[in-house]
């Protein structure tokens, strides 16, 4: 066995696009899957960009703001996924503080997740 940790303070420091977050990289496979937890404090933010890959957050603490590409924000929380398709530009922010999981691959598959 063999323990790891994806806590905030084994994480980089990310500022491009305008972003103010801390991302601990989990995994990458051979398929080119990313998974990280990004740890974004209050007034934290993923800067708005497009998505290299599909991509899907997973809210696992705290709660925020995501937008695709209007200017429309839409709270999320603890417990909810949100998924963006390759291309589509997108923005991530909180005012009390947000922790995610974040997985990037061309064969994510959501069939599994339930919508709200």
């Amino acid at each position: 066995m063999q323990i790891y940790q994806f806590k905030k303070e084994v994480g980089k420091k990310i500022t491009k696009f305008d972003s103010n977050f801390v991302m601990s990289r989990i995994m990458k496979t051979e398929k080119v899957t990313h998974i990280g937890c990004i740890h974004l404090e209050k007034d934290g933010v993923v800067g708005y960009h497009q998505a290299v890959v599909p991509q899907l957050l997973l809210i696992v603490e705290g709660e925020g703001w995501v937008r695709g590409e209007t200017d429309d924000y839409i709270n999320v929380q603890r417990g909810e996924a949100v998924f963006w398709n390759q291309g589509e530009w997108h923005e991530t922010k909180t005012d009390t503080g947000l922790t995610a999981i974040v997985i990037e691959s061309e064969e994510l598959d959501t069939s599994s997740l339930v919508s709200i």
